[in-house]
């Protein structure tokens, strides 16, 4: 067995594989970067070695340092973990070369698998079912409207050296070609160092099956079943489940049968994932190979009991497969959500920012944590935006759906902006429910769904936190007398008092009507609530109607969470002027990189005009004019880092010219 391991990761991902480490008496060693000195994955390491600035270009990125690392600190081999360079040959080489122990399949399976043409060729030639798509990559916009025309529209253009969904554009017709490769090339070559694209049919409402293989050095080769990963947002999922729900026995079979054979004819060593879409029709075809451990791997560990960080460690020592494959059984059913630094009502914009209060959920029989954290932690704007995974198991998919839409629900994140609150909607709709699952739900699903109103409710939590948790008059700013004449003669409309409070850009009345032993009705915007709230642990908590809060005082606001969906809230303490503002300056809605620059001193925009775009935590963000006029000044640079709210440009008002001049 190896004798010491470089996790050459952060966050999660890099907690996990130290705690399979640990189990197996593995000492390892933990990397960071600078903005993750104090990261909770280097707790535990017998040797932590920094690897760079914040930028994951410099530090998660910068393959001579990681192996310099692992030499330095006398590890005998290194885990890629996922990201990052998991799936990069060069890095994959450079270990080798060293005379280190990859722990992955080696470079020139990585390579092979990495280039989806070659991935397509290899596996059409394996006689696995693959999608009329190009025969070689290429950036050129003609050559792919000629495979588009081929094709017939509409096709789905893909990074070849992608993953992860990153850079995938739709097309539907050859008018908006030009500008999709464009934007695909571009995000290609930022994300993994290749702008070349192919272009492949588009299946209109498929799902998303992908198998999970094993082999080893002696030539075994096995699954584990299938994963079902259909629920997505911009071709990045969100849930995943195994076994896949109402999947059809011969179709199962021969999905796997499939990934088997496609494994053995590249004669595949360590973890792989065949991916695939599933046609309405029952037809599956080839997408890609994941040459990594996947993140949703731990539902399969879920079904079948295996550790397949354990199976990593073992095969890449030189070891069997601990099992063969008629002794690998599935059992029950797990399903997992991704939980993201991230704000779905502004359309999964990664949030980026600090968890000052977490906590997660209590049921560990049921529920798997797989977190960056534990009571609190940051989330840098240099990486990706996940921060944990939930797994609930179940003897059936109907529970293990419950367990989890209810663990996402319960799961306290004060202070950052999740996903949880959407999550545990989405697990409880009905055709999830159901198993009526494609890759395009999430998107009907958020525009199925109205918006919460959370903000009216958030603020009858905040208006109840200013009851004192015993009920104590003297201490209560909603009680007492002001002169001879008592609150109730004074507004009716709210006896006990009222307060404004802003959340975003809403300004909220609260009106406290009434208390009730441990509850007090509140009115905002003419709906009553009746709002339970205790204090403890430094945290307010509660129920207002059928949903539950927990709130913290920070400052000069409130920190709310209700079922999993943040808001924050400060009272207006004086009178502000109604007079609206001219925004003539441009400011980064969070930090970044500039990936791309539209503007120069002396150009006129129009109101809504594409300035720039700005990439954070993987996601671009069109930083678009507030008003029409000139270019007063360019305060960033071209591949140059930015700062929340920094200003990027001043603009001056256009002027029109005199017809008589």
């Amino acid at each position: 067995m190896l004798k010491r391991v470089l996790i050459a990761n952060r966050g999660e991902i890099a907690r996990r594989i130290a705690r399979t480490c640990r189990r197996l008496d593995i000492e390892y060693v933990a990397v960071y970067s600078d903005a993750d000195r104090a990261a909770p994955h280097l707790a535990g390491a017998v040797e932590r070695v920094r690897i760079g600035p914040a930028a994951a270009a410099d530090s998660y990125l910068n393959i001579e340092s990681i192996v310099d690392a692992a030499l330095r600190s006398g590890c005998d081999a290194v885990h890629p973990g996922y990201g990052f360079l998991s799936e990069n040959h060069h890095f994959a080489s450079a270990v080798a070369d060293a005379g280190l122990v990859f722990i992955g399949p080696d470079a020139a399976m990585i390579a092979a698998m990495g280039d989806k043409a070659t991935a397509r060729a290899l596996m059409a030639e394996a006689g696995v079912p693959v999608l009329p798509g190009s025969e070689d990559a290429t950036e050129s916009v003609d050559r792919l409207v000629a495979d588009a025309r081929r094709i017939g529209y509409p096709v789905i253009l893909k990074p070849v050296a992608g993953g992860g969904g990153k850079g995938m554009r739709v097309v539907e017709d050859e008018a908006d070609m030009a500008d999709a490769v464009a934007e695909a090339v571009r995000l290609g070559r930022g994300n993994f160092g290749d702008g070349r694209l192919l272009a492949e049919r588009y299946v209109p409402r498929p799902r998303h099956i992908e198998v999970q293989v094993f082999g080893d050095t002696h030539g075994a080769l096995v699954h584990l079943f299938e994963r079902e990963c259909s629920l997505q947002r911009r071709h990045q999922k969100i849930v995943e489940e195994a076994p896949a729900a109402g999947l059809a026995a011969e179709v199962r079979t021969a999905l796997l049968e499939a990934a088997v054979r496609g494994a053995r004819a590249l004669g595949y060593v360590n973890a792989g994932t065949f991916e695939f879409i599933l046609d309405t029709d029952g037809r599956f075809y080839f997408l890609e190979v994941n040459t990594r451990l996947q993140v949703e791997h731990p539902v399969t560990e879920e079904i079948t009991g295996v550790d397949l960080v354990e199976w990593q460690l073992r095969v890449a020592a030189g070891e069997h497969l601990p099992l063969a494959q008629h002794e690998i059984t599935a059992t029950g059913h797990a399903v997992e959500c991704r939980v993201y630094a991230e704000d779905p009502e502004a359309g999964f914009q990664p949030a980026p920012g600090r968890a000052d209060v977490v906590e997660w959920p209590a049921d560990a029989v049921h529920v798997r944590v797989e977190a960056a954290f534990d009571t609190y932690g940051d989330v840098p704007a240099f990486y990706d935006p996940m921060i944990a995974k939930l797994v609930a198991r179940g003897h059936d998919r109907v529970s293990a759906l419950r367990r989890l839409a209810d663990a996402a629900r319960t799961t306290k994140v004060v202070g950052l902006t999740t996903n949880l609150g959407f999550v545990a909607d989405l697990l409880r709709d009905t055709r999830v429910v159901a198993g009526r699952v494609d890759t395009h739900l999430v998107d009907a699903f958020v525009a199925d769904t109205p918006p919460r109103g959370s903000s009216a409710v958030a603020a009858a939590c905040a208006a109840a936190m200013e009851v004192p948790p015993k009920g104590d008059p003297a201490a209560s700013p909603w009680t007492g007398t002001v002169g001879p004449l008592d609150r109730p003669a004074l507004d009716s409309g709210a006896p006990l008092g009222r307060v404004v409070l802003r959340a975003g850009g809403e300004e909220l009345e609260a009106r406290l009507t009434g208390v009730h032993g441990g509850a007090v009705d509140v009115t905002v915007h003419d709906r009553t609530f009746r709002v339970t709230v205790s204090h403890r642990d430094g945290l307010f908590r509660g129920v207002v109607g059928d949903q539950r809060w927990v709130g913290l005082r920070v400052a000069d606001r409130f920190e709310l969470v209700v079922d999993g969906r943040r808001t924050e809230l400060t009272a207006r303490t004086h009178a502000e002027s109604g007079a609206e503002a001219v925004d003539d300056v441009v400011r980064s809605p969070m930090p970044g990189t500039v990936v791309a620059l539209s503007c120069a001193v002396g150009d006129t925009v129009e109101e809504g005009e594409v300035l720039m775009i700005v990439e954070a935590m993987k996601m671009e963000n069109r930083i678009l004019a507030p008003l029409g006029g000139v270019v007063e000044e360019i305060r960033c640079a071209l591949h140059g880092t930015v700062s929340a709210d920094q200003v990027l440009v001043v603009l001056a008002p256009g002027t029109e010219t005199d017809p008589g001049a």
